[in-house]
């Protein structure tokens, strides 16, 4: 048809255009750069229907400036700015890069501070009642100015800190750090929310209860320390009628004191951080609040027996020193790397492709080892280390065997191959560097190092660290920890576990 044809010569022309274009583009300059440009650009414009005022580019042939070699700028690291305020509270920032915020309020307070029977579980149930009402706003409006803002809000406790944490577009600064500050230090804990919370805690415990294998680590906690540490983060089972709005109130005032709060933020500037949070944390009171409740680290046994074919292990030692012995929780650090582990999977075998010690001698080996990970609870002053595991119920002796030799293994004078050790900590170096990269992580460091040290370590710092580690350093940190009684926590069938004492004689 005419339409048809007409059609096909329109495209027939373009293509002459385009072919003609690249030519021109192709060829040799014979009027300058600039002749073949205009000549280019005017055919390109003849194609596309530009404008007479088309920008002129000069051909591929020519080098353009951008294309020169420049000399590499070195960007400084962001730093961390700290303020104290007159009360005790502190306030750090570091201004990283981009177009959102994160910001926590870090509280030394945890379930190491419930120093009463009648406190078991207020820790557990603050995290549930967090960002409800507050002193200045109904439960409604905390809702509606997060979905208005855009921000993700989030509570955490653990046994010696609590988190209020918050992320938002930095343009959001001003009304999210004032949002998260009132939820964290404002909360109205009203009796009749604090008793839907409590229900719903119930059957939260319920459901826990009925898997042991969640509550493992709990057990061991409670296992290895006598006194504040051995304070149960979950609310116990059966009766929570002492957690009442009235008490978490008074437990907040006894806790949230301005000597024990750190605001951190990334991804603003450190002045209009002050400027914002001020006047909210300037109103908390300056003393030290409720003494902390003395732990002692006692290890033991702890055993539950459940119809399951797989028996969970976890074996652990006491770190001595905790996040403040730099040195020695660096290369504890290292150590727990380097034993790395993991779980089976079906995928070309167990552990395929990968180098930890807990890979290539045990997942690798024994076809009855379901998972087999080194771990680390470490706080301010002491901690866990030791290796979990999961093994067929009719090996779990010999599961328990294994874990005893590879910490044996570490702890023996040469045990540590240079190899190792440098693979180790490449992947310690690699893990710090990877986790910082996340503006949330980047804020929650900076709140939990000020309460733990007074100040921000830099990750330059930490790596400098890692890499003085030695394997002498490895071996004494295994070393001194299988000096301690050990940790022994069970759960499944466990008719082939061995006895507490036969475990406690392999060291």
């Amino acid at each position: 048809s005419r339409r048809a044809r007409t059609s096909t010569m329109l495209r027939g022309a373009q293509n002459r255009a385009l072919r003609r274009a690249y030519a021109a583009a192709a060829k040799p300059a014979l009027g300058g750069p600039r002749a073949d440009a205009k000549a280019t650009n005017g055919a390109l414009a003849a194609i596309f229907g530009s404008g007479g005022g088309a920008t002129t580019f000069a051909p591929m042939s020519e080098t353009h400036a951008h294309d020169a070699p420049t000399e590499a700028r070195a960007t400084a690291p962001p730093t961390t700015s700290v303020t104290v305020l007159a009360n005790g509270a502190t306030i750090a920032s570091e201004n990283t890069p981009g177009a959102t915020l994160a910001c926590g309020a870090y509280v030394d307070c945890g379930s190491a501070r419930e120093d009463a029977p009648w406190k078991r579980g207020f820790s557990h149930a603050l995290e549930r009642a967090a960002f409800r009402a507050t002193k200045h706003r109904s439960g409604f409006r905390v809702t509606r100015e997060c979905e208005t803002i855009g921000a993700n809000l989030s509570a955490s406790a653990s046994r010696e800190q609590f988190c209020f944490a918050a992320d938002a577009l930095k343009t959001r600064a001003a009304e999210t750090v004032e949002l998260l500050l009132d939820c964290a230090l404002n909360p109205a804990l009203e009796n009749h929310e604090i008793e839907r919370v409590v229900e719903n805690l119930k059957t939260e415990v319920k459901e826990l209860n009925e898997n042991p294998q969640a509550l493992l680590m709990e057990a061991t906690h409670a296992t290895a320390y006598a006194g504040g540490l051995g304070h149960a983060l979950v609310a116990p089972s059966g009766d929570l009628s002492h957690i009442t709005g009235d008490a978490l109130r008074e437990f907040v005032r006894e806790n949230f004191t301005a000597p024990r709060v750190v605001l951190a933020a990334s991804g603003c500037e450190h002045d209009e951080l002050v400027r914002i949070a001020e006047p909210m944390l300037a109103t908390l009171p300056s003393g030290e609040g409720s003494p902390e409740t003395p732990t002692t680290y006692v290890g033991g046994d702890f055993r539950q027996k459940s119809d399951s074919p797989i028996t969970s292990i976890v074996l652990g030692f006491e770190f001595k020193g905790g996040w403040r012995d730099t040195k020695a929780s660096t290369a504890m650090t290292v150590l727990t790397m380097l034993l790395g582990g993991g779980g089976s999977f079906s995928a070309g075998g167990p552990g395929k492709g990968m180098y930890s010690r807990l890979y290539t001698r045990v997942l690798n080996r024994y076809s009855w080892a379901q998972n087999c990970t080194a771990f680390h609870s470490i706080f301010n002053d002491t901690g866990i280390v030791g290796i979990s595991a999961m093994a067929n119920s009719a090996h779990t002796g010999d599961m328990v065997k294994v874990m005893a030799g590879e910490l044996q293994a570490v702890a023996a004078s040469g045990g540590v191959s240079p190899q190792e050790l440098e693979r180790a900590k490449n992947a310690t170096v690699s893990s710090i560097l990877m986790n910082l990269e996340s503006k949330a992580v980047v804020a929650e460091d900076i709140g939990r190092q000020m309460l733990t040290y007074k100040y921000r370590k830099s990750a330059a710092d930490f790596i400098a660290e890692v890499r003085a580690v030695s394997a002498q350093d490895v071996q004494k940190v295994a070393s001194d920890l299988l000096a301690s009684a050990p940790t022994v926590a069970m759960t499944g069938e466990l008719h082939a576990a061995p006895r507490y004492e036969d475990i406690k004689a392999m060291f």
